[in-house]
């Protein structure tokens, strides 16, 4: 029998007394009055740890509890995909393998490792906590989720996340997907308060991190955000909706084109660095802006690329820059050590330029 069918089998084999206390939870409301005994909690862990135990993936980061580690793969996870985290905390690890290195780096080098991954305000926090844990805790991490929340870039989540796994303090971590988790369970939403209450309320409280991870795990693997396969989750039986809730209405996406220059002169490619004193990406290089696409050459290309709400469509001109920009000339081999955008990276990956 696989473990799946073992799953169900176990419930469907309840005496009626222990089957009416299943049913009962199935439809008690977690919301402000909700209630679990401990005998619930017991086995909503025991099964859901059981699964993960059988069919967590295998990622990089989960070989180790060493708590730089364990941050690292946070930070990097937050908006952003596994599959696309995986090869970077590989890269990043290499480059920087400790909170020292991470702290006594250049941050022109940090941003590099951290290009293509977006959201670079990660990165500046990052290593603003480094040299915090360096500089005031001589390079060790707090112990407790309320301790890690001082550092730089940590909130509750993260906080939550990085003292259950490294140092099994029985806390919560409630992410999108543990949201999701939760709200089907009680087959209505919820606010995020009322959520933080329920998760703490479930979390164990002897394998706080193994639970915390295979709530995230059962949330990106199986109770998906538009087909859920509920029929392998291990605590379908325990859930009210069983399926996906009615869709909250979504902020319509917003659409935009730029125009960026590409100019390449004896391996060189000509790049401009944002102020360093502006919130989105200071510091990064980037191509030039373009104020419009008015000489067409059958080498210019266009391709797509979004940012949260905003779809672009960017079209990439092979031409001078406009007069008056001030940069300098790259060559090809430092623009693998430079702080690229995001989007330059993409860029010039797609002209074959790295």
């Amino acid at each position: 029998m696989d473990k799946v069918t073992e799953v169900f089998v176990l419930t469907d084999n309840l005496k009626a007394p222990q089957r009416q206390t299943y049913n009962a939870f199935r439809h008690m409301s977690l919301g402000c009055d909700f209630q679990l005994n401990a005998e619930l909690r017991r086995e909503f862990r025991r099964r859901l740890l059981r699964w993960y135990d059988c069919h967590k993936r295998v990622l990089p980061w989960r070989s180790s509890r060493e708590p730089y580690r364990v941050w690292l793969s946070e930070i990097m996870l937050q908006q952003t995909r596994v599959a696309v985290v995986i090869e970077y905390y590989r890269k990043f690890l290499k480059r920087f393998p400790t909170v020292h290195e991470l702290a006594k780096a250049r941050t022109a080098s940090v941003l590099a490792a951290w290009s293509g991954l977006g959201y670079y305000r990660r990165a500046l926090m990052l290593q603003a906590a480094a040299k915090k844990i360096v500089g005031q805790h001589h390079g060790e991490f707090p112990r407790t989720s309320q301790e890690l929340r001082v550092l730089p870039g940590i909130g509750r989540y993260t906080a939550g996340a990085i003292a259950s796994i490294a140092f099994g303090e029985a806390v919560a971590a409630l992410d999108g997907n543990v949201e999701r988790v939760l709200q089907r369970i009680q087959g209505r939403r919820a606010d995020r308060k009322r959520l933080w209450q329920v998760a703490e309320n479930l979390v164990s409280r002897s394998r706080p991190g193994d639970f915390n991870q295979a709530m995230m795990e059962l949330g990106a693997t199986l109770c998906l955000p538009r087909q859920p396969e509920c029929m392998k989750c291990p605590v379908a039986k325990l859930c009210a909706a069983r399926g996906p809730l009615e869709d909250l209405p979504r902020k319509q996406r917003r659409k935009r084109e730029i125009y960026y220059t590409l100019d390449c002169c004896n391996g060189s490619v000509f790049l401009v660095q944002r102020p360093r004193d502006v919130s989105l990406m200071p510091g990064m290089w980037e191509l030039p802006e373009a104020g419009s696409w008015l000489d067409k050459s059958p080498k210019d290309f266009t391709l797509r690329h979004s940012i949260t709400v905003t779809d672009y469509m960017v079209r990439i001109l092979r031409q001078p820059a406009p007069g008056g920009t001030k940069g300098r000339w790259v060559t090809r081999s430092e623009l693998r050590r430079l702080a690229l955008t995001g989007l330059s990276r993409k860029i010039l990956r797609a002209a074959k330029i790295i």
